[in-house]
């Protein structure tokens, strides 16, 4: 496995982030929602470098096989923790895409560090601009919400990763668009995050205001949101993006749930290929490659 240094954690450990980089050209580094890890990418890791991009994908400290840290679950470490990974591999003109809670560490970075090595970012189903209902975000969701996750996680954490899994995909009586295998996948991803991290990440993607550091935004924006997104849904996440970033391109996927990386994998990919200025149509590559 290959890892990442991100500093020390309160005991003077090093906090090691696992990462996968594959392929050479335009690099592009994913980041990846609550509460999986980079595996999550896999359809994008499979496709994207096929096209001339360098594809590093990370898990944050407390999921996956990184380093289960008791502290920095929030937004200014997890950006840090970022901006250790471009520093790092010595990346340039990078393309950012964070996915859910993955867009709250790229609006951050591009505060915190002022855009440093970034051409381009996209969000992707993301907890921005601001999730949690307040006197001044009346459009968001109510703390009831959240605490009902927190409940759910600390009675029975694998019992609520289950339920969260079908609703993150869409999957319903009469509506399957993932495959048992898929959910297993998922679930098994997801419940070796820590139980710590788990948990505080919960209120950091709820109550993190995002707002000021997305106006910081001036490079390239994409903006991608599933219309039947139940996780985050879209009238609170991506259709108010363009209140705070006027130059985004939005694109809602009709009908999409949550975790389109894998039910609309194939648009997703194309949508991410031109957004980097790669033309070619997902699939011609590929047939390539071999």
């Amino acid at each position: 496995m290959s890892y990442i240094t991100a500093g020390k954690d309160a005991n003077g450990h090093d906090v090691k982030l696992h990462y996968t980089d594959q392929g050479q050209g335009n690099p592009v580094v994913l980041i990846h929602g609550w509460p999986a890890s980079h595996e999550m990418w896999e359809y994008q890791l499979a496709e994207l470098p096929k096209h001339g991009n360098r594809v590093i994908a990370y898990t944050r400290r407390g999921f996956g096989n990184s380093s289960k840290t008791w502290e920095g679950n929030e937004y200014d470490t997890l950006a840090d923790d970022l901006k250790a990974v471009l520093d790092e591999l010595d990346l340039q003109d990078v393309t950012l895409v964070g996915f859910s809670m993955g867009g709250g560490e790229v609006a951050r970075y591009m505060s915190r560090h002022g855009g440093a090595r970034v051409g381009r970012v996209a969000f992707v189903a993301a907890v921005t601009p601001f999730l949690l209902k307040t006197d001044d975000n009346p459009d968001g969701a109510p703390k009831e919400n959240f605490d009902k996750m927190i409940e759910g996680l600390r009675k029975d954490r694998f019992d609520f990763l289950s339920t969260f899994g079908k609703q993150f995909f869409g999957v319903g009586t009469l509506s399957h668009p993932v495959s048992q295998a898929t959910l297993d996948w998922m679930q098994a991803m997801c419940q070796i995050a820590s139980p710590r991290a788990t948990e505080q990440d919960v209120y950091a993607f709820a109550a993190t205001d995002f707002r000021q550091d997305l106006q910081s935004i001036k490079v390239p924006t994409l903006v991608i949101h599933g219309s039947n997104d139940e996780t985050v849904p879209a009238k609170v996440s991506g259709q108010r993006m363009t209140q705070y970033l006027p130059h985004a391109q939005y694109i809602e996927y009709d009908g999409a749930p949550h975790g389109l990386f894998v039910t609309e994998k194939d648009r997703l990919n194309q949508d991410l290929l031109n957004f980097i200025g790669v033309q070619s149509k997902v699939g011609t590559a590929g047939n390539r490659s071999f």
